[in-house]
């Protein structure tokens, strides 16, 4: 092609696009929400539509811009359908209740060690603070399990043992 049809831009080498969003959870399951879990999206949503998307759009760099927007554009969009479709779960009222959604729970390890779990839904997960998604083998071992009770929990090295020592929710 003669480059009297192309534009100069074009010829600059293009960032890659962020890939859109994968849905997380499987056909047919609910997108469970603890409420703060469901208020911290809402304040993501707020703050990326009122503070980060405006000086994006203003950007002097229209190739910038576009990709800043792109990103900040499915973000947004993943938050709002998340939040539409989200089935908001309470915490149990009582205190005798087996582990469910939003508990955080309390195991011993094979080894002696302690450690907790909280479980979330699926848009709220962070391994960094021990929350793990109600769809994760971790959740799925431990829900309805209560204290006193030992669960199996299938790992890449074999099974490991858990001791229920405490279930709380927030």
């Amino acid at each position: 092609m003669s480059k009297a049809f192309t534009r100069e831009e074009d010829d600059a080498p293009e960032r890659p696009v962020p890939p859109r969003a994968v849905p997380l959870l499987p056909p047919g399951a609910k997108n469970y929400l603890t409420p703060d879990g469901a208020r911290r999206l809402r304040e993501e949503l707020d703050r990326l539509v009122a503070v980060e998307r405006p000086p994006a759009a203003a950007s002097a760099d229209p190739g910038e811009a576009r990709r800043q927007l792109q990103s900040l554009d499915q973000r947004i969009h993943h938050l709002e359908r998340s939040l539409q479709t989200a089935v908001i779960v309470p915490p149990p009222v009582g205190s005798d209740d087996p582990v469910r959604f939003g508990a955080t729970v309390t195991v011993r390890e094979r080894g002696g060690d302690e450690a907790r779990y909280r479980i979330v839904g699926i848009d709220e997960a962070d391994l960094d603070r021990g929350w793990v998604s109600w769809l994760s083998p971790m959740a799925r071992a431990l829900l309805k399990a209560r204290v006193g009770e030992r669960v199996r929990l299938q790992v890449p090295s074999g099974e490991e043992e858990l001791e229920i020592l405490g279930i709380a929710y927030e």
